[in-house]
């Protein structure tokens, strides 16, 4: 076999050159680890500035409701009324939005029986002319 005598200089470059490449690809990676543990912890404090405005309008609105100024006897049934026509009107408008559902459905139904109806017609007339043409085949 073929003995290969490495020089010893260009051994020590060789395992210089691999150092260098493995020194080079763990700093890249001890990079791009540092880079998403910074993002992470920014979004960690980006969620929490966010649950602290969430809680801090939540008490705003708590506080409004707490504020409440009663409104006088008069404009408490004013808006009870109010209250009233507009479950009415809701009821209303859900009955007819049911009718015009139905009556649609009523005339697509008319629509399609007329369709079949005059196809109806064109069959027959076709067993006719079939009919008369075999007759007269069946003549001749």
């Amino acid at each position: 076999m073929a003995d290969i005598n490495i020089p010893q200089n260009i051994f020590l470059i060789i395992i210089a050159v691999i150092a260098v490449v493995t020194i080079i690809i763990i700093v890249m990676q001890w990079r791009r680890v540092r880079e998403a543990q910074s993002n992470v912890e920014f979004l960690q404090k980006q969620a929490e500035l966010k649950k602290i405005e969430l809680v801090d309008k939540d008490l705003g609105a708590k506080r409004m409701m707490e504020n409440v100024l009663p409104l006088p006897q008069e404009q408490q049934e004013k808006l009870g009324q109010i209250r009233g026509e507009t479950s009415k009107l809701m009821h209303k408008t859900g009955f007819l939005h049911g009718e015009i559902n139905e009556r649609v459905t009523r005339l697509e139904a008319l629509n399609e029986y007329e369709k079949l109806q005059k196809l109806l017609i064109e069959i027959e007339k076709r067993e006719k002319d079939v009919e008369k043409k075999s007759k007269r085949k069946g003549g001749l």
